[in-house]
C-alpha cells in the first residue's frame, strides 16, 4: 500500500538546497503551460530580463538551462572549448576539479594550476602558468568553492586571463544572489550558477550567460559542439527571436518557481541582498567562535553565505550531524574531498540568511555538542 509522499520540514542550512520563500512554492503549483505557449515565451524573456539584472549583464545569451549547476557547467565548457584546445583550470576544491573531468573527456587538454584547498587562487600562479602556455584558449575557475568555503577574486583572475588573450569561465553556483557578481564589468566570457543557493529556489536549473566574445567564438568553432542538448546554436533559437523553435519541454512549473525567486530578489534589491549576507555571515561567525568553532578559511577570502568550520578534535562528527537532523530537523554539510571529516558546511543563504535561522543553528550546534 503505497501513500502520498509527506516530505519532513526540514531546516536546510546544508550547502544547497535551502528554504524557499512560500511565495517560490505557491508559483510552483500553478497549472502547467506548454513549452511554447505565447504565455510562457513571455515568462522566458522575463527570467532573462531578471537574470540579465542579476547576474549584473546586458549580454543578450542569457538563459536558463534544465538542469542542475553541473549542467551549466558541462554547457560551458563544451561550447568554448574543442578538442586539442589547451585550458588552465585553477583547482582548489572538489568543484574546479570536476571541470578538469569534463575538459579532459571533451578532448581539451588541461593545465592544472592547484592551490590550497580552503584559500582563495593566488592571481600571480595563473599568471605564471599563462606565461608557461601561451598557447591557452581558455582559463576557466570558481567564484566561490563550495567545498571549501573559499571565494576567489574572479576580476582579477579574468584581467589576467584577457591579458593573454584568453576566454574566461566562471563558476558562479553558490556566489550567485548572495555576493558581488558583474559579470559585464569583470569581463566574464562564459558563466553559469544554479537555483537552490543564492537565488533561493528549487533545484533543478542553471541560469547561464554567454558574452558577445565567447558568441563570436562558438560561430568560428572548427569541429561542431559535442553535445546536443548543451549546444549553444540550438538554446539560442528557443530562448530569443520572434519564432521560437523548439528545443526541449521546459519544465514550465519549475521556470514559475525560478521567475518568483527572482523577483523577490529584485525586489530586495540584489545590493541589498549582498549586505544582508555579508552582515548576517558576519554575526553567526561570531556567535560560531564563542562555541569555539573556529571558521576553516581565513578572513578577507570567506563565501558570505556558505561558511565553514573547523571540527572539534575528539568529535564524531557525523553522529553531530545525525543528532541534528534527527533532534533539532536541521541539516548541515559534512566535508567533501580531502576535506571529509575535517570540515562542517553550514548555508546561511538566500531565504535563510537571517538572524532567527543564525540562532537557531547555534542554538542547536551548542546543544549537540554540549551533549
Amino acid at each position: 500500500m503505497h501513500n502520498s509522499f509527506k516530505p519532513h520540514k526540514r531546516i536546510l542550512m546544508g550547502p544547497g538546497p535551502s528554504n524557499v520563500n512560500p511565495k517560490v512554492l505557491d508559483a510552483m503549483s500553478k497549472a502547467p503551460l506548454g513549452h511554447l505557449d505565447p504565455q510562457f515565451i513571455e515568462l522566458m524573456d522575463e527570467i532573462k530580463s531578471l537574470l540579465k539584472y542579476t547576474f549584473k549583464t546586458e549580454n543578450e545569451s542569457t538563459f536558463v538551462l534544465s538542469g542542475p549547476g553541473s549542467l551549466g557547467m558541462e554547457a560551458c565548457l563544451v561550447n568554448l572549448v574543442e578538442p586539442g584546445d589547451k585550458v588552465i583550470v585553477c583547482v582548489g576544491g572538489y568543484f574546479a576539479n570536476r571541470m578538469t573531468q569534463i575538459v579532459e573527456k571533451i578532448g581539451g587538454n588541461v593545465v592544472v594550476v592547484k592551490e590550497t584547498w580552503g584559500r582563495a587562487i593566488e592571481p600571480a600562479k595563473l599568471e605564471d602558468a599563462l606565461k608557461t602556455n601561451p598557447d591557452t584558449k581558455v582559463v576557466a575557475f570558481v567564484h566561490a568553492e563550495t567545498s571549501t568555503g573559499a571565494l576567489s577574486n574572479i576580476k582579477q583572475l579574468s584581467e589576467i586571463a584577457h591579458k593573454y588573450n584568453c576566454l574566461t569561465i566562471a563558476d558562479t553556483v553558490t556566489s550567485l544572489g548572495a555576493t558581488d557578481v558583474y559579470v559585464d564589468e569583470w569581463n566574464l566570457d562564459a558563466v553559469y550558477s544554479c537555483s537552490q543557493k543564492g537565488l533561493a529556489c528549487v533545484a533543478g536549473m542553471s541560469p547561464i550567460i554567454f558574452s558577445e566574445r565567447a558568441v563570436q567564438h562558438i560561430k568560428n568553432r572548427k569541429t561542431p559542439i559535442q553535445s546536443w542538448f548543451n549546444d549553444l546554436n540550438l538554446l539560442s533559437v528557443y530562448w530569443s527571436g520572434v519564432k521560437r523553435i523548439y528545443h526541449h519541454t521546459a519544465p514550465s512549473n519549475q521556470f514559475y518557481g525560478l521567475h518568483e525567486a527572482l523577483l523577490i530578489l529584485k525586489e530586495e534589491g540584489i545590493e541589498n541582498a549582498w549586505r544582508r549576507h555579508k552582515e548576517n555571515s558576519a554575526k553567526f561567525i561570531s556567535k560560531l567562535k564563542q562555541l569555539g568553532l573556529d571558521p576553516f578559511v581565513p578572513e578577507g577570502e570567506r563565501i558570505p553565505n556558505l561558511i565553514t568550520v573547523k571540527i572539534p578534535s575528539d568529535t564524531d562528527e557525523a553522529k553531530v550531524r545525525n543528532e541534528l537532523l534527527n533532534k533539532h530537523n536541521l541539516e548541515i554539510g559534512a566535508g567533501l574531498g580531502e576535506l571529509a571529516g575535517k570540515i562542517w558546511r553550514i548555508g546561511l543563504m538566500g531565504y535563510n540568511s537571517n538572524e532567527k535561522m543564525i540562532d537557531y543553528c547555534v542554538g542547536a550546534l551548542k546543544d549537540v555538542l554540549n551533549k
